[in-house]
């Protein structure tokens, strides 16, 4: 052992050589150089998206997630564990399939709702029927049992399946600012035809369901071609169930002009009960300020009509390989570098409000935050949160960057603090410096963001590429920089709407116990 005590030491050096006294231009080149040349964006993506599928909170593909998420940073060398912070309805979505059996037969496009109730595996076969307009709740109470065996379609029948955009293409003159006052006064009409009933969107299904539907049929269009919305059921016993525009359409117009029509749906699904919930926590360790943390943040849930790929695929993605990036090019950083995937940001930030609440040493200790979660686009906006001095190190630190990543970035100093929206406002609550690395939209909000489309093709990666090297860029300036972040507030400007001057928002606690009836 004495003899071989040399050589070890001097491997050991030659190990470390390299990374001593390296200058930020070398560092910053070689991140380039293995994000571009060893890039494993697209493998785990596939791994996450087309394997794994969606992560709606308390399902089973969820806990897999994090166990892969687990499993691949340990294959990278990166502890890693998950961390429970609450429970939740477990419920797993099963096989969707919905025909019209007359006046035709065909097979509909459309899905159930997220924690819908089951069918029998024999499905439900009922007529459709659609809401009615009445003068006030008295009519449409004397209305309600006219639903017991049947679906009920609770949408607005839209005017046009096109988008906004391809009527400015191509419609002729006047036709497309017509079809947009038509369309007005027919959103206005059926607003005005629900508010008739006294019941609202949250509440309408659950008073079908009490008057014996066996089934609630929506179309939640995206405005977008092919696109629908897909969130939660909100019944008890009933499934509810998502048809594209184009054939809820179809089953509208048949249901309105006295056609009757008839649909088979067996819509199967498992109520799992009461089931933990997870954050993926991961872990390099700081060598000089261990108690000073730099987070890459990125809530790890989806909703479940599509994959989850751009939201939040492409966040967890881009802080996966930024951290994979880190281990393999900066493994000893100055101070500790936490990678938080969050649950359950969907339903109002749960996974990363509860790690505020049981980690404070890491809010008390957080040198920045760096948070991605609004599509695949590069990154091309930053602000300050409104904290006062967010341009002089976020500043220093985006100098670092390549001019070709940096020139994209709008910035905005000190800017407003965060109240919502993702996770990064967890700790901006708690007046830790946290920041949103803003994405370019790439039709976001009306292709992707809780759709039916939000795939892996979707995921444009070399915007992906181009946000793992920023992050990992900035994530090694924070982690060099010989000065601890200041967290001054800036003073906040006057609300124009109440002419009160704003406040910093206050924490929220999280909802520990979700999905369950609290009425």
């Amino acid at each position: 052992m004495i003899r071989q005590l040399p050589l070890l030491l001097i491997l050991l050096f030659l190990n470390l050589a390299p990374l001593v006294g390296q200058s930020t231009e070398t560092i910053v080149e070689n991140i380039q150089t293995e994000a571009f040349e060893n890039s494993q964006l697209e493998q785990i993506a596939h791994e996450l998206m087309d394997v794994i599928g969606p992560r709606l909170v308390g399902t089973p593909q969820m806990t897999k997630a994090h166990d892969w998420a687990v499993t691949t940073f340990k294959k990278w060398g990166i502890d890693a564990r998950n961390e429970e912070w609450g429970t939740w309805r477990g419920w797993e979505r099963g096989i969707t399939h919905i025909d019209m059996v007359s006046p035709r037969v065909v097979s509909l496009r459309g899905t159930q709702l997220a924690w819908s109730p089951s069918t029998t595996e024999s499905g439900i076969t009922a007529e459709v029927i659609t809401i009615p307009a009445v003068e006030d709740s008295i009519a449409f109470a004397q209305w309600l049992p006219n639903t017991k065996g049947k679906f009920v379609a609770v949408s607005m029948n839209q005017p046009t399946g096109r988008p906004d955009y391809n009527w400015e293409e191509f419609a002729a003159e006047g036709s497309f600012e017509k079809m947009k006052t038509d369309r007005e006064a027919q959103i206005k009409a059926w607003q005005q035809r629900i508010r008739n009933t006294a019941y609202n969107s949250r509440t309408l299904n659950s008073a079908l369901e009490e008057a014996g539907a066996v089934g609630i049929i929506q179309s939640r269009w995206s405005n977008a071609f092919g696109a629908n919305k897909i969130f939660s059921a909100n019944t008890k016993t009933i499934p509810v169930i998502d048809l594209s525009l184009e054939d809820y359409g179809m089953i509208y117009r048949l249901a309105e002009k006295g056609s009757k029509p008839r649909l088979k749906v067996v819509s199967i699904s498992k109520e799992l009960g009461r089931v933990p919930t997870f954050n993926t926590i991961a872990t390099i360790p700081g060598t000089e300020f261990p108690d000073e943390y730099v987070v890459l943040s990125a809530h790890f849930d989806s909703w479940d009509g599509g994959t989850g790929a751009t939201d939040n695929g492409t966040g967890t993605i881009t802080m996966m390989e930024t951290a994979r990036i880190l281990r393999k090019i900066y493994p000893n950083p100055k101070r500790t570098i936490i990678i938080g995937l969050w649950g359950s940001e969907e339903q109002g930030l749960n996974g990363s409000r509860a790690f505020v609440e049981d980690r404070p040493e890491v809010v008390t200790g957080l040198q920045a935050l760096f948070n991605q979660d609004n599509g695949t686009g590069r990154v091309v906006k930053l602000s300050g949160q409104g904290f006062l001095h967010a341009y002089e190190y976020l500043g220093r630190w985006l100098e670092a960057v390549p001019r070709e990543i940096r020139d994209h970035i709008d910035t905005t100093f000190p800017g407003s603090p965060g109240r919502g929206g993702s996770d990064y406002a967890s700790f901006v609550a708690k007046g830790a410096p946290a920041f949103s690395l803003s994405s370019l939209s790439w039709s976001y909000s009306n292709y992707t963001w809780h759709t039916n489309l939000d795939t892996y093709d979707k995921i444009v990666f070399d915007d992906v590429r181009n946000n793992a090297i920023l992050t990992a860029i900035l994530t090694y300036m924070a982690c060099e920089d010989p000065e601890k972040t200041s967290r001054e507030k800036a003073v906040l400007h006057t609300n124009p709407r109440t002419g009160k001057k704003q406040e910093w928002p206050t924490p929220r606690p999280p909802d520990r116990s979700g999905g369950q009836d609290k009425k």
